[in-house]
């Protein structure tokens, strides 16, 4: 029995064969132009590669609009197959017909918009790079003096918290006069003591 294969491994079996065909083998074949350095064969492969990056360009859109379409993809794999075959001669017939002079009698604005596309980009790259900068300068002021408060705020309860305890140790007895009842209560338990010594030394010198 014939296994019949889902949709996502027919997508797997397109993606795959145009990879194969369309990159792989044109880079193979580029390496070769480039290695033995002939210009024919060099220009060839250039101009594939041009209608191949406009060609992928294109695939992003008509992807999303055409997939529906039936035999899209087996399409674009045949279209890909026209470009390469060297009967056809697809992609350098493209290039001269279209391409080319398309690019000859704009060229001169594109320039221009690459220019100026480049200077804003510099500009704007410049400018977030200033940003970027004072934010992290910012920051980075920020939390240094948040530390430095939470530490000057924790030295100064350590000091507190040392000295209430040394106070609280080695607190000397305070200074100054007796409380006002002291000396009446010491006065009156001194008075028997000295009437008891005065009948003692009385009794023994009449014995005597």
């Amino acid at each position: 029995m014939q296994k019949v294969l889902s949709n996502g491994q027919t997508k797997e079996v397109r993606s795959g064969s145009r990879l194969i065909f369309g990159t792989l083998y044109p880079a193979y074949y580029s390496y070769k132009a480039v290695k033995s350095k002939d210009i024919k064969e060099y220009v060839k492969w250039m101009m594939y590669w041009i209608i191949f990056a406009l060609f992928t360009t294109a695939e992003t859109f008509t992807d999303i609009f055409l997939c529906w379409f039936p035999f899209y993809y087996e399409l674009k794999i045949a279209f890909v197959a026209w470009l390469l075959s060297p009967y056809t001669k697809g992609s350098s017939l493209l290039y001269r017909k279209f391409v080319h002079p398309t690019l000859s009698s704009k060229e001169k604005e594109i320039d221009d918009c690459l220019v100026q596309a480049k200077d804003r980009s510099y500009d704007a790259l410049v400018h977030f790079g200033k940003r970027g900068l004072n934010v992290a300068a910012t920051a980075a002021v920020m939390a240094a003096s948040k530390g430095q408060g939470a530490l000057s705020e924790r030295l100064r309860s350590f000091s507190m918290q040392d000295l209430t305890t040394i106070r609280g140790d080695g607190a000397p007895a305070p200074s100054g006069p007796p409380p006002p009842g002291s000396g009446r209560a010491s006065g009156k338990h001194g008075q028997p003591k000295m009437s008891r010594s005065a009948s003692e030394s009385a009794s023994s010198s009449g014995t005597a």
